[in-house]
């Protein structure tokens, strides 16, 4: 019975013949593993479109769910960190073994007639695969890719006459967003596919109808392709699998950056690795010679390897052609060893680095909060959260004068001294207990570097509190413990609850002729004789929302501010901005822990 199917199928089809004629292919002089390079880069191109097809079942190419349907493939969806991972270091994979397919394709001399036209297909399908890692790389709708993105079609702008043209027909537009997007998808999925399959089927044909060419001298007598070149094609393509599940089990899929954001540049930007050499050589091309790195140079090096089969006519042109492919690999490395080199000495681009991978960590807890993706999009998440935006606005915005414990809240050093007082952990039992300190008060972390120096403050903690007996000093201590509980920070919310009977005695010790708080501060009640910043509500989200307002306020410093701008009143910054830091300063954001333990 299957014998007869068999031969029915193969009366309708020929298929048993296609076959035959596939796997009996002549092999001058046996078997090798120099052969194996064309049959894994074709496994790992099936790799590709399977997985591709996978993920575009998942895939929404717009920008303001691209990221989030990745999210959902790399987080939520089972295997799909398996699935993406197979598909992003296969495409890695596949720039290796091309340029391995190439170099023994040059050094067999592959590329003389009267193969010269397979070669070129060859050359074709090299560039469209590395169309395919450029397109692909922005598909995420990450803040790398993104930019990397904008920096690579920033390049196709300096080409004269089209180049302007070009890159807004590539963009969509005249900036980068969701015509950008869905463009290189477009080109990720359908165009450049497309393009491979024919050129592969026509790069196979060619390569059946000429043979194999057999490295000199043969050392052993003609195979048929099955079963020895079969089989070390077979164990080759495993190896490369093999390799490839190794890094998506070290790194658990490729990873995703935060939500791109175009209001958020990314100094970290930069290509992939097999593009890093071209992105260094850059470098060398300043101001309006950079067309020479980005056009002139690499088209002049490509016509090079185009008319490698003209030059291989000759025993000196073959040799040329050996030497040049080796030469361009050797700079190509040696370009992107430095590129790496000089990236890992500069500072700004570690801390960019390690800012990304911060906001990339971040932006994934706060998707698996409760509130998960709001409608608005993933990009609003890091836009709202405190604990990422708060930071990058106090470094702007407040660094100059105060500092976050030793910088400025972004882990940088702000050049020159500080004029203000330190604000980390502003509010604190602990903050008020070392400004409260008589060695303290007058340093550069409190008030050593204000106009109020040699204020009323600073006697009296320099002259009274210096001298506190040993009951004062434990009224003080409840004292610090009222006006830091004003300001119900999360951090201290167990310690606060404890010491309800202590506090509440401190509010009252307040007014004491021994603390003397409200002979300048207003406290619970009215004070128009009040000097100092209020103590009621102190360190809270409204306090300090009112003080970076507008520090002249009567209820902070009034006509005594030192030197401090209204941010709110003259426009500077906006109320969501300053909540942001507020929040920040007050330890008052998302944290999935904390959550989780209650």
């Amino acid at each position: 019975m299957i014998k007869r199917l068999f031969d029915w199928l193969e009366h309708r089809t020929g298929h048993a013949s296609l076959l035959k004629e596939a796997l009996y292919e002549n092999i001058p002089g046996g078997a090798r593993w120099r052969y194996i390079w064309g049959s894994t880069l074709t496994f790992a191109l099936f790799v590709q479109f399977v997985t591709g097809v996978f993920l575009w079942m998942h895939y929404v190419p717009g920008s303001n769910n691209a990221w989030e349907s990745v999210y959902y493939i790399q987080n939520e969806m089972m295997g799909g960190w398996l699935l993406r991972g197979l598909h992003h270091f296969t495409a890695q994979a596949m720039t290796v073994l091309l340029l391995l397919h190439l170099m023994q394709v040059v050094i067999d001399g592959a590329y003389k007639a009267p193969r010269e036209v397979n070669f070129w297909f060859g050359v074709v399908l090299l560039m469209l695969t590395l169309g395919l890692s450029l397109t692909g790389y922005l598909l995420p709708w990450d803040q790398k890719g993104f930019w990397a993105t904008k920096v690579a079609t920033n390049i196709l702008g300096i080409t004269p006459i089209v180049g302007p043209a070009m890159q807004k027909l590539v963009i969509g537009g005249p900036d980068y967003g969701h015509h950008t997007l869905t463009r290189f998808f477009a080109l990720h999925a359908g165009v450049l596919p497309g393009a491979i399959i024919a050129l592969l089927a026509g790069h196979i044909y060619l390569f059946r109808k000429h043979g194999i060419t057999a490295k000199q001298p043969l050392r052993k007598p003609d195979t048929a392709f099955w079963p020895d070149q079969v089989l070390k094609d077979a164990v080759a393509c495993l190896a490369v699998l093999v390799v490839i599940l190794f890094f998506i089990l070290r790194y658990h899929g490729p990873d995703l950056g935060a939500p791109a954001d175009p209001s958020e540049p990314y100094s970290a930007a930069r290509p992939e690795w097999y593009f890093l050499f071209l992105f260094q050589f850059l470098k060398y091309f300043p101001g309006g010679t950079e067309i020479w790195g980005a056009i002139v140079i690499p088209t002049i090096l490509m016509g090079a390897l185009i008319a490698m089969p003209i030059f291989g006519r000759w025993k000196l042109g073959h040799r040329f052609n050996v030497g040049f492919l080796f030469a361009l690999v050797a700079g190509a490395a040696l370009l992107t060893y430095l590129a790496k080199n000089e990236d890992s000495k500069n500072a700004d681009y570690v801390v960019a680095v390690k800012q990304a991978e911060e906001d990339a960590k971040r932006v994934k807890e706060l998707a698996q909060s409760p509130l998960g993706i709001p409608p608005a999009g993933a990009v609003t998440l890091l836009r709202s959260d405190a604990f990422t935006q708060g930071p990058k606005l106090f470094a702007k915005n407040c660094a100059n004068c105060h500092r976050y414990g030793s910088g400025d809240g972004m882990g940088g050093k702000p050049k020159g001294d500080p004029s203000a007082s330190n604000l980390k952990d502003f509010g604190s039992r602990e903050w008020l207990t070392e400004f409260l300190k008589p060695e303290n008060v007058d340093n550069v972390h409190f008030l050593g570097a204000t106009k109020f120096k040699d204020g009323k403050m600073v006697k009296f903690v320099k002259k009274s509190v210096a001298n506190f007996s040993a009951d004062e000093k434990e009224q003080l201590k409840k004292v610090v413990m009222a006006v830091s509980a004003e300001a119900h920070l999360k951090l201290q919310e167990g310690a606060d609850a404890r010491d309800v009977a202590a506090i509440e005695e401190g509010r009252k010790l307040i007014a004491t002729e021994s603390m003397r708080c409200t002979e300048c501060h207003q406290f619970q009640k009215k004070d128009e004789d009040a000097t100092a910043p209020l103590l009621t509500g102190y360190g809270s989200r409204d306090w300090i929302v009112g003080i970076i307002n507008n520090p002249k306020h009567e209820k902070y410093y009034g006509d005594r501010n030192d030197r401090m701008p209204a941010f709110g009143a003259d426009k500077m910054l906006d109320e969501t901005q300053i909540g942001l830091i507020a929040d920040w300063l007050r330890h008052d954001w998302y944290e999935p822990a904390q959550t989780a333990a209650k």
